[in-house]
């Protein structure tokens, strides 16, 4: 955004210097004044549009192979393949959105854009609804297994989906950040407010999950699809009608520095990778540099050597301090980033394998009452979650913020750590659990009948469920607030971006682990263990894999953060 200085006049608002945010303006390019912008009237708003969003995300994503084999008349593994292929790209395009809005476009302009653009996807999804419905009745009800699916109509379909993908990749990242841009950290109330956005971001986008699982669906499989993919673009219209609602109150971040940061960082590596043999910085060079640096400790310092001039001294023309400490704070969170991998392998297990273990129990509630399988993650995981946050943030946090004066509780590496241990204790759970339920079935003579209901309770994966929603308190917005706080001001929708990328990343590598295990362990007429007949198969074999990778990874975590260094503050004073 380029903010224009004009000459006071009477008629001109001019904020007292006490009541203005520094390195923010308001849409007419003033500066904000804190009593009339920001905070949560701002973000209102946003975690409005933010939770429309995920309505119609998860409203078209979670029946969508139902949609293709019986709407489309597909095979089921092609149906498969086709979503596997949009689900990956829908958890990375985040990255490329990220880059866009923080290097060209701007975080607020792509929010637009990409609102646009799911408008769009989301009335074509409609339309070829309508045409299929129109064209292809036989294949309505899946009745007919010869239908061949109408090409054109399969094209437009893929095409509506995947202009919704790449729709989400820009609004996502930017959407969160742009809502915690709306808090100043220089301001001590506000900083603490900001935390718990984070928290409250979380908790609503998790609760709006529940409402398309509840009724879009019934919707879809027993009114139409054509209205099953109408409301979704309904409320994404009315999602962008809240977020600009709020333009009036919104806080727009400016960058002190001109151009492409990612650029500047590229820069800083070549510049660099250039002076590697130049004489070392000297001391007083080096202490003027901590000075002015986000970090103060020596870590990355090969990279200072980029500000060094061929005469020795220091050249900030063409790379500056803050270019150096961008570059290092990338670098400085990589080995968080791999470290958290492991966590999101297991992050991905409730919707899979642990549905698959919940459906050969005895799902009967009550006397007149059976849950389904599918419906197990939502009243473990999302119930425990929409509950545990706001204690957590009602309660927690205050009491431990009186305790260790941190603005957020406990530090957002501990809030991540704790997360990732009781990821662990829930895999290991799910592992004796699996072998309880193997046993039963071998007690009972029911290895050879896969049908059989397991005389074993669906309680018994209470505790893996509930386990797995207070880790995704703890480390699910730990990390969102994590990635959030250590990168600067232009990257934020980057840092975010790098957070969806660990899930997407974690997705894809389940899968992985998945398809060549299963083609390991089914040689020579095996099962295998992901074997169809899950009475034979070995899903505890798995999970005590998964938890040998996770206790690896959380060592590695505990590690890295030992020597990690917060990026400090910057005034705009």
């Amino acid at each position: 955004m380029t903010i224009t200085v004009v000459d006071a006049s009477p008629e001109t608002e001019i904020p007292l210097l006490n009541d203005a945010v520094p390195g923010s303006v308001d849409f007419k390019c003033r500066s904000s004044v804190r009593s009339k912008s920001g905070t949560w009237r701002s973000a209102s708003f946003i975690i409005g549009s933010g939770v429309g969003e995920r309505f119609a995300y998860y409203a078209i994503s979670l029946n969508l192979v139902s949609y293709l084999t019986h709407k489309l008349g597909q095979p089921t593994a092609a149906a498969a393949a086709g979503l596997n292929a949009w689900y990956g790209t829908s958890l990375l395009l985040p990255i490329l959105g990220a880059f866009l809005a923080d290097s060209f476009i701007g975080r607020f302009r792509m929010i637009i854009i990409a609102a646009i653009l799911y408008i769009s996807g989301l009335c074509f999804l409609t339309l070829s609804a309508t045409l299929t419905s129109l064209g292809s009745s036989e294949c309505n009800h899946g009745v007919n297994s010869g239908c061949s699916p109408n090409k054109l109509q399969l094209y437009f379909f893929f095409f509506s989906l995947y202009l919704v993908s790449l729709a989400q990749g820009g609004f996502t990242p930017c959407i969160q950040a742009f809502g915690a841009d709306q808090f100043d950290d220089e301001n001590e109330n506000e900083s603490k407010a900001k935390s718990s956005f984070f928290n409250w971001w979380y908790c609503l986008c998790v609760g709006g999950i529940l409402l398309p699982l509840l009724s879009i669906t019934y919707i879809q499989e027993n009114v139409s699809w054509e209205l099953g993919f109408g409301i979704p673009a309904f409320i994404m219209c009315l999602a962008l009608t809240v977020f600009l609602t709020g333009i009036f109150t919104y806080r727009f971040r400016v960058n002190a520095d001109q151009g492409n940061p990612f650029s500047r960082m590229a820069l800083v590596f070549i510049r660099a990778a250039r002076n590697w043999r130049a004489p070392y910085i000297a001391p007083s060079l080096e202490q003027e540099i901590a000075q002015s640096s986000s970090y103060g400790d020596s870590q990355f310092q090969f990279l200072e050597r980029a500000l060094i001039a061929s005469d020795g001294f220091l050249d900030e023309k063409l790379c500056s301090i803050s270019d150096v400490d961008d570059a290092k704070g990338i670098l400085r969170l990589a080995p968080i980033w791999f470290s958290c991998l492991g966590y999101s392998i297991v992050y991905a297990q409730p919707s899979t394998l642990f549905t698959k273990q919940a459906a050969t129990l005895d799902l009967q509630i009550t006397p007149t009452f059976r849950i389904p399988a599918a419906s197990l993650q939502q009243c473990f995981i999302t119930t425990s979650i929409m509950f545990g946050l706001p204690i957590y943030d009602c309660i927690f946090v205050p009491i431990a913020r009186s305790i260790t004066k941190n603005p957020s509780g406990i530090s957002m590496l501990k809030r991540i750590s704790f997360g990732l241990f009781l990821s662990l204790i829930s895999i290991i759970f799910a592992a004796l659990v699996e072998a309880k339920r193997l046993a039963t079935a071998q007690e009972y003579g029911l290895e050879d009948t896969p049908g059989a209901i397991i005389p074993m309770s669906v309680w018994w994966l209470a505790p893996q469920y509930l386990l797995s929603a207070i880790s995704d308190v703890f480390a699910m917005v730990g990390l969102q607030e994590f990635f959030y706080n250590q990168v600067s001001s232009e990257l934020k929708s980057i840092g975010l971006s790098m957070y969806l990328s660990i899930l997407g990343i974690g997705s894809l590598l389940s899968s992985f682990l998945v398809s060549s295990i299963q083609q390991l362990t089914s040689s020579g007429g095996r099962g295998g263990w992901f074997s169809d007949n899950l009475n034979r198969a070995h899903l505890d074999y798995f999970y005590w894999l998964l938890a040998g990778i996770s206790a690896t990874e959380l060592v590695a975590f505990l590690y890295f953060t030992r020597s990690y260094v917060y990026r400090r503050k910057r005034s705009f004073y």
